[in-house]
């Protein structure tokens, strides 16, 4: 299965408390101290939404249990459940995409 999402950076700012409810506490580490935090926040938004998309077992995951771990040369990988799914994220004219793939 192929998970894809899109989401517009401008609304993931000032959004700290929608954070600590999409993030896992290892990413919500990351995002506290993030120069860009709109775009790390979509960035990943965006990606648990396609793992989501992808995944579509009962019941559906809660965003937090789904982690976003980034790899020895900057591959994102999804981590849910000690498995590990290829990921790719992209952001561009403020805009956050991921795209998600389960075999």
């Amino acid at each position: 299965m192929i998970g894809i999402d899109i989401a517009r950076i401008s609304r993931f700012k000032n959004k700290h408390t929608l954070a600590k409810k999409i993030l896992s506490s290892s990413e919500h580490q990351i995002y506290l101290n993030h120069p860009q935090q709109p775009q790390f926040l979509a960035g990943r938004f965006a990606a648990k939404e396609a793992f989501i998309k992808a995944y579509n077992h009962p019941p559906l995951p809660e965003l937090h249990t789904i982690e976003v771990v980034i790899k020895n040369h900057g591959q994102p990988l999804i981590q849910f459940q000690n498995k590990t799914y290829p990921l790719s994220i992209a952001h561009d004219g403020g805009y956050a995409i991921a795209v998600v793939v389960i075999i």
